[in-house]
């Protein structure tokens, strides 16, 4: 009889926010269910992390891989274990988890959040994909879930713009007001802090697409289970702290080439082509202030030599993208 639920967790030099992350996790899963296999994938970390997770959760299924494979490889290799195929409408095995849940190793589950998320899956009409509310170390609200994103959002993220702009539709968030209700709602995709999918829909669109190392991800695979008519809903009664960023902060100029690379590679493959021909021009522009405010916070002592080089080098590396 196959489990209710697979858990899978992809970490990088995180070690103790990972072993927090399955203390949290199993505490939940004991205490509300469902019954759960937990994987782990350790993407060739350097801190210890491999023999952590084993001294202290041995009933983990545990992939320690030789190299990065990135959030999108490292979950792929976790869901063909588990026994998912690449292959869009290639059935699988009727042992196979009833439901997957993705979740980051910067996260510390809340009591309850796991199985709200669990109900909400199948309870919800068409769902396919559902995620949490988040919040911040401190308790604040963190947006969860968000619109696809368009040129806007490339103008918000790189230019001053007035504040109000930054929660708005244009930005691709929704209204506080929807999470504060309590109720599921619809949306475009979660943050892959916190997916949980259903296993036909895995089954019926395929797995990550790998050519995104880091970031974007989550929404290429949204966008094609939007168009397998599934529907993505937050849960904002599922209530998962998310400190978010912890891995990618620890490589921050490459951080910044792969979120650009991995933006443009989405723009190409699902907008149009002058829509794409104006998120370069606007990127490259955005990329011009970046490398000036670096030189700024570099003549202020902001920051060092090597941290500026660093930075200017990717900055450059985004504009010839």
């Amino acid at each position: 009889m196959p489990i209710d639920l697979a858990v899978v967790i992809v970490s990088w030099n995180t070690r103790a926010l990972t072993l927090d992350a399955l203390r949290t996790l199993y505490d939940d899963l004991n205490t509300n269910g469902p019954a759960a296999e937990v994987w782990v994938v350790d993407n060739a970390s350097s801190d210890g992390s491999p023999d952590a997770i084993r001294a202290e959760f041995p009933q983990v299924r545990l992939i320690a891989n030789n190299k990065n494979l990135g959030f999108a490889g490292g979950n792929n290799s976790a869901l063909r274990q588990i026994g998912f195929s690449d292959n869009p409408g290639i059935l699988t095995a009727p042992s196979l988890p009833k439901a997957v849940y993705l979740l980051n190793s910067d996260t510390r589950t809340e009591n309850g959040a796991t199985h709200t998320l669990y109900d909400a899956l199948f309870r919800l009409p068409r769902a396919g994909v559902v995620g949490a509310q988040l919040v911040y170390g401190d308790g604040s609200f963190q947006h969860g879930a968000f619109h696809f994103p368009g040129l806007s959002q490339l103008v918000i993220d790189l230019f001053p713009v007035p504040g109000r702009l930054y929660e708005s539709r244009w930005n691709g968030r929704y209204s506080r007001q929807l999470y504060q209700h309590g109720e599921p709602f619809l949306v475009d995709h979660t943050l892959g802090a916190t997916m949980m999918l259903r296993r036909e829909v895995i089954e019926q669109t395929g797995l990550f697409d790998e050519a995104y190392f880091m970031y974007c991800e989550e929404i290429d695979w949204s966008i094609r289970i939007r168009r397998a008519d599934w529907k993505i809903y937050s849960v904002p009664a599922a209530q998962v702290i998310h400190l978010a960023g912890q891995s990618t902060s620890q490589i921050r100029p490459q951080s910044v080439v792969n979120l650009w690379r991995s933006r443009l590679r989405m723009f190409e493959r699902y907008y149009p082509a002058a829509k794409v021909w104006l998120a370069r021009r606007v990127i490259r522009l955005g990329m011009r202030r970046q490398i000036a405010l670096a030189q700024r916070a570099f003549s202020e002592g902001g920051i060092s030599t090597e941290q500026r080089d660093a930075l200017i080098q990717a900055y450059r590396t985004v504009q010839s993208l």
